[in-house]
Parts: C-alpha cells; structure tokens; sequence
C-alpha cells in the first residue's frame, strides 16, 4: 500500500496549457475521487500519475519514490479503463492472468490470484467465457479483477461506468463500494458524474480548467462549497444561485449570490404561519412529480430557482408558490470572485 503526492503538476499540450500547478496529498488506502466537466483536466491528471502521459513541470510521487522518469509497467499501479480494453480473443482467466504470466508469475500463483479475485467480483463462473458473451457488467468487473490480481500500491479508475445503462450504473456503484471493503488499496477515481463521486469518495477533488476548486469529504463540499462553481456542481439539482445587493456584514464590492439547495427550500403555509416572512417567492414554470417529493421550477424575478418539496403541494405550472429556508442553509457567495463570504 502507498500514497500519493502531487507537488506543482503541470500540463501544456503546445502551447495549450491544461493542468495549472495542482498539488495534492492522497494517504494510504484513501479512496479520492477526480470530479468535474468534461475538459476539466481530470482524466489527464490521473494518466500523468499512472505514467501514461508526461508532465510538463513538478513531481509525482509514489509511496515516497518519484516516479516522473518510470515508464507505468515501473509505477506498481493498476488502471481500469472507460472502455474495459479486454483482449477479445482471450477468456476471461486469461484476460485477468495476462499481466502476472508476463511477469513471470509461477502458474500456481496466477491460479491462486485469478481465483481469488474472480470470487470477490463474484465471476467465477464466467472465467471460461470470452468477452463476447459477457454484458458490460460482466466486462467491467473482468477489468477491474485484471487489476486486483497484480495486487498493486494503487488502483486508477478512469470514468469506469460510463459506458453503462443508468441501472447497471447504480449496480456497479454498489460493487466498486463492496470491492473497497474487501480490497482496501489507495484509490484515485475519475469520474464526470457528481453522484458517484458523493457515493463513493473518502475525499473528493474538484477540478475547472485545470485547477483545484475544493477538496474534502463529500459532506464538505456539499455543506460548504468554496466556491460558485462547487456549489454549482455538487448537488442533483444543483445549488440556486440567485443575484442580491451586498449585505451590511459582507465586503463584496459588486454585490452577492444568495445559495440555496432545492431540498432546504420549504413550503410556506401563509400569512398565519409562525414561520414569518417567505424567503421568496414566485410563479411555478415547470412541476415534475417524482412520487416521493416533486421538483418545482420558479421564476422569482427573473432568476430560475429550484425547490424540492413535498407531493402535490404544487400540482401545476402557474401556481403561485412562497417559500422559507433556515439562516443556517442560506449560503453567500462574492459575484465578481465567485468565492465564498
């Protein structure tokens, strides 16, 4: 087992640059997962760590050794890909036994290893299968068992369910959480998908343009983003964002943005609530009712806001609606820097 250290790590393609200076600290057996928009820098970051890109300027290390000059095959990491990258003519034993017979490993050991992983993912009934006749699921799992059989410092994951169906999504989820109980190795997971990354992180790093936005666990970036951007992006659906002079106690020159989650907006009964004034209100413009609550799209002077709130009490477009939320939900952020006050 290992860490991680990232110390000033650049990328330019040309004269492009896409990895600004990003430094990092991934502990032992820590389980940290990549996440942002597409062009964000993530997928790049992880394959500079796993030796398949180079970097430009700063150091990489693994388990304290610098691992700038070692070709991957040198790093001791393991890489599951997108897209499986299973040999189609091989079965699914000699898939997952490939790398350990080129590295000379005794057939013995390879069969104990094999094995071993293949009960972990529960796929050892498919070892004499080749890719063909396996689902993605299936697939997916045959990737990552190729990478516990090398038993490496560190597993890299690069957007390993984004190719499957919603549901199998959420089923694989609930395996990758499985397998790290099971396997408990330092893990980096990139991922565009902010669920998963709530999902399954011990921390989470927030990446637009190339730069950090905010690390922490998932309760931290969920409870107090640093930043606009954060708030924006975590949180399904995400935080509202909606224009409002500067207050008394806040230093922004150009004013503020007032956040809110959907989910800590509440219905205000009326002027014979004890609750006081509505926080805000305006008319519904769209109604979509999940079953067990129902998001409610609103126009408040002009700005688009989001509340997730209890069945039918908003049953269509045109309704008037008035809403509270606790001071202790009410977010600020600077309009012109996007940081939090």
């Amino acid at each position: 087992m290992a860490g991680v250290s990232l110390h000033g790590v650049c990328k330019s393609f040309g004269e492009v640059a896409v990895v600004h200076g990003v430094d990092l600290e991934v502990a032992d057996r820590e389980f940290v997962v990549f996440v942002g928009p597409s062009g964000c820098g993530k997928s790049t970051l992880l394959r500079m760590i796993a030796g398949l890109e180079d970097i430009t300027s700063g150091e990489i290390r693994i388990d304290g050794r610098v691992v700038n000059e070692l070709d991957p095959k040198d790093r001791d990491v393991a890489m599951v890909f997108q897209d499986y990258a299973l040999y189609p003519h091989m079965t699914v034993f000699e898939n997952m036994a490939f790398s350990l017979r080129y590295r000379g490993i005794a057939k013995g050991e390879i069969r104990r290893r094999v094995d071993h992983a293949a009960r972990i993912l529960d796929i050892d009934p498919l070892v004499a299968r080749m890719p063909r006749q396996l689902s993605g699921g299936q697939r997916q799992r045959v990737a990552m068992g190729r990478a516990i059989v090398r038993d490496p410092k560190v597993f890299l994951f690069d957007e390993p369910l984004s190719n499957l169906d919603a549901k199998l999504r959420v089923q694989m989820r609930t395996e990758i959480k499985r397998l790290r109980e099971r396997v408990a190795t330092t893990t980096i997971y990139v991922t565009h998908d902010q669920v998963e990354a709530m999902t399954l992180a011990d921390r989470i790093v927030i990446l637009n343009h190339g730069r950090i936005e905010q690390i922490g666990t998932p309760e931290e970036v969920y409870d107090t983003p640093a930043t606009v951007f954060v708030a924006g992006f975590i949180g399904a659906p995400p935080m509202n964002l909606v224009p409002a002079e500067a207050l008394p106690d806040h230093s922004a020159r150009h004013g503020v943005l007032v956040g809110v989650r959907p989910e800590h907006l509440v219905w205000h009964s009326g002027p014979s609530s004890t609750a006081g004034a509505p926080f805000l209100s305006g008319r519904a413009t769209v109604v979509e009712p999940l079953g067990s609550d129902t998001l409610v799209s609103l126009d408040v002077a002009g700005s688009a806001v989001i509340a997730r709130l209890a069945p039918r009490l908003v049953r269509k477009a045109g309704e008037e609606v008035a809403l509270s939320a606790d001071p202790a939900n009410i977010h600020f952020f600077d309009r012109a820097t996007g940081a939090r006050l």
